[in-house]
């Protein structure tokens, strides 16, 4: 199963995505067809859970989330009414979705096996090098606001412009340029002289 599931990222991931295919599957979503649904949710699943997981660092929640996310898409498709992307909409709710999780927690949890999990694609045969590079700029990252991770997130990993990432975060696009700002301020403040000897 699992050589089929990396198949099916790896196919997803580099298609186009939030284009008209996909406005296709939403259309049959629509027309309540859980096959349309179940290809869909492959599609976006991979996005999603890099998304989900950079955003809340905690997989049991990235979980929950991805499916409240998706099922949001199943049971109210006839609310996306076209204004921005289909993908726009989807990363909104997911963000949304995220936001409330975490305001959810009591109390702040320290991921203590972060640097185990440096990258939900690393593979065993990854040259060391590459997965300490990835190491240190987790360990930075992680040190930022969810909403400062998130900017960085979509402008990086899903290379989204600031006018989307404003959409989905639901604030104006003054907002995201300013959380990108102090992002990078703080990475290169965390960062400086540890990539160094692997760059």
């Amino acid at each position: 199963m699992s050589g089929q599931g990396t198949a099916t990222e790896r196919a997803a991931q580099s298609r186009p995505w939030g284009g008209q295919e996909d406005l296709r599957l939403f259309a049959l979503i629509r027309a309540r067809d859980l096959q349309a649904f179940e290809e869909l949710y492959r599609i976006y699943h991979p996005r999603l859970t890099r998304f989900l997981f950079n955003l809340v660092h905690r997989p049991m929640i990235v979980e929950e989330v991805l499916n409240d996310t998706l099922m949001v898409v199943w049971e109210r498709a006839d609310s996306f009414n076209g204004a921005s992307k289909l993908s726009t909409w989807i990363f909104a709710i997911a963000y949304r979705k995220a936001m409330k999780a975490l305001r959810r927690q009591d109390e702040a949890v320290e991921d203590r096996h972060i640097d185990e999990r440096v990258s939900l694609d690393a593979s065993p045969d990854e040259e060391f090098g590459q997965r300490k590079i990835q190491a240190l700029l987790t360990n930075a990252i992680s040190g930022l606001s969810p909403d400062h991770r998130a900017v960085l997130n979509l402008t990086y990993f899903h290379e989204l412009g600031y006018r989307e990432i404003a959409e989905i975060m639901d604030c104006p696009v003054d907002t995201v340029k300013t959380r990108m700002f102090h992002a990078r301020r703080h990475l290169k403040r965390r960062l400086a002289g540890e990539l160094a000897d692997w760059l």
